[in-house]
């Protein structure tokens, strides 16, 4: 079995368009969210998201590839070729026949989907745009990418609701852990924003008035949020044999379902996914020492997620610092595994974790290190980063850092 080694990183979201972007708004306390501007919200029971700014599709592609993509599968293609470039790895046409791509979409191209059915119920037109099916394909990201590069390896899409880039990103990292493959292109990539989708979530009742609060007792919901991140993944000894910038490693993922709910989450599949990733590894529980959590902001998720915690690593779990990032970035849902797998990775390397921002009342269900309000200088080697989806989809990366 081999190693496994991330060795580029590109990333397009509300905290920024770049790595260095991201991650220096991301340790700073900056948070991306703020009004929504892409559709009007006044008939709406929220009015923030995190959304990507000054975000121009004419800087990025030609018309006519704007013509067949959604705002979804630029950003995965954008964050694609940023992460790439950045592996600086030549594709040789044995190794485009050897290169996997995998990623995560929770909705795909809602946003394409909804602009036509304003124009057949609303409008009263007979026909909608003859590019309606491409743009709405949830694989619509991972296609472009492989045609763009010419990789005709493997090549899907995942679609787990909040799991999916997670579970995009594990499926890739066995895949070149085992063989299979000898490179991979994975993550996730999402834009909720469209006014038929936000009517959706608001009538979950989940979405906060005003900002995430992650573990903070008054919290009041998640702040949905959108981009796309990417991530190149290689054998670690190909990557060192041709002076490769390495990250960090995948070591381990595991995946479970509750089989509980569709909506509420379970302590015991959460933790079982934790569980599973640490026996993928061949880790103990105290060598964990950062989770990227979950931790959406909602009445329901955070309590569970800290007791899965408690599940999972017993004692120790009483000396793991916790973030979650989703209260800076917004909940990327599809894309959400993706952006934290870079959070995470980049906490690793550069011995700093990211706080949980908004936090300011302690939760007596919520009893763990959360790292409120400040980053933490601290270095560790092992790490998880968790995702757990309606539908009661579980998955869970394991990273170390070299």
């Amino acid at each position: 079995m081999r190693r496994v080694a991330i060795t580029g990183l590109g990333i397009i979201s509300a905290l920024g368009s770049s790595v260095p972007e991201f991650w220096s708004n991301l340790t700073s306390n900056v948070s991306g969210i703020a009004p929504i501007t892409l559709v009007d919200p006044t008939r709406l029971r929220f009015q923030n998201g995190a959304e990507v700014k000054n975000f121009d599709p004419t800087q990025h592609f030609q018309s006519s590839q704007q013509a067949v993509m959604d705002r979804f599968a630029q950003f995965a293609l954008v964050a694609a070729r940023q992460a790439i470039a950045d592996s600086k790895l030549d594709f040789t046409s044995d190794l485009k026949s050897r290169t996997a791509i995998v990623t995560g979409s929770c909705i795909g191209g809602q946003a394409a989907q909804d602009d036509q059915f304003v124009e057949l119920y609303r409008n009263s037109r007979d026909r909608v745009h003859p590019f309606t099916i491409p743009r709405t394909m949830a694989n619509s990201g991972a296609s472009h990418i492989s045609m763009e590069y010419g990789i005709t390896g493997p090549v899907f899409t995942v679609s787990t609701a909040c799991s999916s880039a997670n579970h995009a990103i594990g499926q890739a990292f066995w895949m070149v852990r085992s063989g299979q493959v000898d490179a991979a292109v994975a993550g996730g990539s999402e834009s909720p924003f469209s006014y038929g989708l936000l009517k959706a979530w608001e009538s979950l009742r989940v979405v906060s008035p005003d900002t995430c609060r992650p573990f903070s007792k008054n919290r009041s919901g998640m702040i949905l949020g959108e981009g796309g991140a990417m991530l190149v993944l290689e054998p670690l000894d190909a990557a060192r044999s041709r002076g490769a910038k390495v990250y960090g490693e995948i070591v381990g993922f595991g995946m479970s379902s509750d089989a509980f709910n569709v909506m509420a989450p379970s302590a015991d599949g959460a933790a079982a996914s934790m569980t599973r990733a640490l026996q993928d590894a061949e880790l103990t529980a105290d060598s964990i020492g950062y989770i990227n959590a979950h931790g959406t902001g909602t009445l329901a998720n955070d309590p569970t997620e800290t007791r899965a915690i408690h599940l999972a690593f017993g004692a120790h779990a009483n000396n793991l610092p916790i973030s979650s990032t989703k209260s800076m970035h917004g909940h990327g849902l599809g894309a959400a595994g993706a952006i934290e797998a870079i959070a995470t990775v980049l906490a690793l390397q550069e011995g700093l974790l990211p706080p949980t921002a908004n936090f300011s009342e302690p939760d007596p269900e919520c009893d763990l290190d959360y790292i409120p309000n400040e980053p933490r200088r601290q270095r560790v080697e092992f790490a998880l980063s968790n995702s757990f989806a309606f539908g009661g989809l579980n998955a869970v990366l394991a990273f170390r850092a070299v």
